[in-house]
C-alpha cells in the first residue's frame, strides 16, 4: 500500500512511517516542521518528505491518509482528503491493525514513566529471547532507535492517554488491544483537553477494562489515584491484577532500596516472598517502580529471572531522562524530559541522590501545554525544593496558551521559590541565561535542564560557553 502521514515529523509518525517502510509499503509524508532528529531519520530511511501542506500531495491518490493528532479541520491535505473521500485513519487505528491485532501485546500506560518502562519491556524481552517489536516515544539508548518490527508474537507499545487525532477525541491508548497492561501512575495532566482529574481517571478506567481474562493488569500502587480506579470496579475487572510498589499492601514489593557506587540496588518480594535480586543504572524509587513494571511484564511472558536480571544490569536509559549531555571542567549539564511538577520534583530527588556534595541547578520550560497554564502555579513552588538555584525560562508560546485558559506566571513561581531561601531567577530567553550561567558556574555543579522541547538548543550552547571561558592552556 501507500501510506502518505500528515504531521510526519512528530516522533510517533516517524517512527510509524519506519514501521510501515520495515514492512514493505510505500510511504510519503508532509510536514511543515522539517527538523532533526526525526527528518534525518526518515532522510536515512529513504522516505519522501514533502515541506508544507498542499493537496498537491495527494497526487496521486494514496491508499491510505494517516492524519497526526496535532493536524486540525483546515489543514489543505485533510481537506483535499475529505473532498476526495479518500481513505483515512489516526496513527493508532493503522498500529492496531498493521502490528498489534494477531500479537501479543504490552501496553504501557500511566501519566508519568511510559517511556522508560517501555523501554525497559522491550530490552528485557528482547535479552529474553522475545525478539518482539517495540514503538516507544523516545530513543532507547539499547536500541539506538524507537521503533523495530519482527516476526515475533510479541508487541510492546507505550501507550499515550492523549487524543488520537482531530475526528477521534479519545485517548491513543484504547486503540491497542493490551493483553499486558501497565499503569504506573495516574494523576492530572494534558489541561488542554481533560477538564480534571475524574475525566483523567475516567480514560484510564475505560482503558483498564480493555485488558482480557487472558491476559494481567499490573498496577502501580503506590498511586493513590490507581488504587481509587480499581476500586471503582468493585470485582467486576475480569482479569488478573498485579499490583506493585514499595508499599507492603502491593503483591509485588521494591525493597532495601540502596544506591552506591553509581548503581541502584533494590530486592523484589511476591506476596512476601523474597523473589530475586537487581541493579540498575537508573536512578531514583520513580525508575526502581519502572523497572518492577516491566520486571513482572517479562516474567509474564515467561522470561527467565535470571534473563530479566542481567538484562537490566546491562539496560541504559532512554535519551533526554536524566541524559549527561557533556561535562566541562567538573561541571556537569543534564538533559532531561521532565515537565509536569511531580516529574521535575523526582528528577531533582534523583538528581540529589545521585550527587549528594554538588551543587544542583535547575533550569525549567514552561514548554507542555498542562506546565504553560496556571493549574501547578502551586506545585512548581514545591516541585523545585531539591535544587540549590532555579531559573525558570518564558512560558513557551504564551499567547496560543492565554487561548487554553490562564497562562503559568514565571514571576510569581520565582517569588515563592526565592522564599525557600534559594536564588531563583525568571530571565527573558535562553542567551540571557547562557550568559547567566557563565557567571555564576563553578567546578562541581550539576545543571538539570528540564523540558519537553528543544529549549532553543540551550545544552550544546552552554557546553560551548563552558568550553570557551577555559583558559586557552586548557582547551584541548
Amino acid at each position: 500500500m501507500h501510506y502518505h502521514l500528515i504531521g510526519i515529523c512528530g516522533t510517533a509518525m516517524a517512527s510509524l512511517a519506519g514501521m510501515l517502510q520495515a514492512c514493505g509499503h510505500r510511504v510519503t509524508g508532509s510536514d511543515e516542521n522539517v527538523y532533526p532528529p526525526m527528518s534525518t531519520m526518515l532522510s536515512e530511511l529513504g522516505i519522501k518528505v514533502m515541506r508544507g501542506y498542499s493537496p498537491a500531495h495527494l497526487q496521486p491518490a494514496p491508499d491510505c491518509v494517516i492524519v497526526g493528532n496535532a493536524i486540525p479541520r483546515g489543514n489543505p491535505e485533510v481537506e483535499s482528503a475529505l473532498e476526495r473521500k479518500l481513505l483515512y485513519r489516526s496513527l493508532p487505528e493503522v498500529i492496531k491493525e498493521e502490528f498489534v491485532r494477531g500479537r501479543r501485546s504490552l501496553v504501557v500506560a500511566g501519566t508519568h514513566g511510559k517511556t522508560t518502562t517501555t523501554s525497559i519491556a522491550a530490552w528485557l524481552a528482547d535479552q529474553g529471547g522475545l525478539n518482539p517489536a517495540y514503538l516507544i516515544g523516545g530513543i532507547a539508548q539499547n536500541f539506538g532507535v524507537s521503533f523495530r518490527v519482527t516476526g515475533s508474537d510479541y508487541f510492546i507499545i507505550e501507550g499515550d492517554e492523549y487524543d488520537t487525532a482531530y475526528f477521534d477525541k479519545g485517548p491513543k491508548f484504547m486503540h491497542y488491544l493490551p493483553e499486558l497492561a501497565i499503569v504506573n501512575n495516574i494523576e492530572f495532566d494534558h489541561a488542554d483537553i481533560y477538564a480534571d482529574l475524574a475525566a483523567i481517571k475516567l480514560a484510564f478506567r475505560r482503558f483498564m477494562n480493555l485488558v482480557p481474562g487472558n491476559g494481567r493488569l499490573i498496577l502501580g500502587w503506590d498511586c493513590p489515584e490507581v488504587r481509587n480506579v480499581a476500586a471503582s470496579f468493585g470485582q467486576k475487572l475480569f482479569t488478573q491484577i498485579e499490583t506493585f510498589g514499595t508499599s507492603p499492601e502491593a503483591r509485588w514489593q521494591a525493597r532495601e532500596i540502596v544506591y552506591a557506587e553509581g548503581l541502584t540496588h533494590f530486592q523484589i518480594f511476591r506476596e512476601g516472598e523474597s523473589w530475586a535480586e537487581f541493579r540498575t543504572s537508573l536512578i531514583g524509587e520513580f525508575n526502581v517502580r519502572n523497572c518492577l513494571a516491566a520486571i513482572i511484564a517479562a516474567d509474564a511472558w515467561g522470561v527467565e529471572r535470571a534473563a530479566i536480571a542481567a538484562a537490566l544490569a546491562s539496560f541504559k536509559s532512554v535519551s533526554r531522562r536524566c541524559e549527561i549531555r557533556g561535562e566541562v571542567d567538573g561541571i556537569i549539564v543534564i538533559d532531561d524530559f521532565a515537565h509536569h511538577p511531580t516529574a521535575v520534583r523526582e528528577t531533582l530527588i534523583a538528581l540529589r541522590t545521585k550527587f549528594p556534595e554538588r551543587r544542583l541547578l535547575a533550569i525549567f520550560e514552561p514548554r507542555s501545554w498542562s506546565s504553560r497554564l496556571s493549574v501547578f502555579q502551586d506545585d512548581y513552588a514545591s516541585a523545585f525544593a531539591p535544587a540549590d538555584y532555579v531559573i525558570v525560562a518564558p512560558v513557551f508560546d504564551a499567547g496560543r496558551a492565554t487561548e487554553k485558559g490562564h497562562v503559568l506566571d514565571p514571576a510569581r513561581l520565582i517569588e515563592e521559590i526565592a522564599a525557600q531561601n534559594k536564588p531563583a531567577l525568571a530571565i527573558g530567553d535562553v542567551d540571557e541565561i547562557v550568559r547567566t550561567l557563565s557567571a555564576e558556574l563553578r567546578s562541581g555543579d550539576v545543571v538539570a535542564i528540564m523540558s519537553n522541547g528543544g529549549f532553543g538548543g540551550i545544552h550544546e550552547r552552554l557546553l560551548m560557553m563552558l568550553q570557551a571561558r577555559r583558559p586557552r592552556s586548557l582547551v584541548p
